[in-house]
């Protein structure tokens, strides 16, 4: 059984309590130092999770100026790298 829960958490019980706890203080520590809750961060993941979101609907919408846009710097440098390695 031990054996198992050892290989499951990756080392001893022990050492990754003690690692674990080591770490919460740590990350305690500096949200402190900073003032944040682990609520603040919470609404943070989720409001970037949004944004992501919101974001690539955008970005479909703008599909093609993209694509015009990229494609103005990625073909005169293919045919530059094409030009300078055919006269090898």
């Amino acid at each position: 059984m031990s054996g198992s829960v050892s290989r499951f958490l990756g080392d001893s019980p022990l050492r990754v309590l003690l690692k674990l706890a080591v770490l919460s203080f740590l990350v305690g520590f500096a949200m402190h130092a900073f003032g944040w809750m682990p609520i603040d961060v919470w609404y943070a993941l989720r409001d970037a999770a949004l944004d992501i979101w919101r974001m690539g609907f955008d970005a479909l919408g703008n599909f093609f100026s993209y694509f015009v846009i990229g494609a103005m710097v990625v073909v005169p440098i293919f045919i530059l790298i094409r030009l300078l390695s055919f006269r090898r």
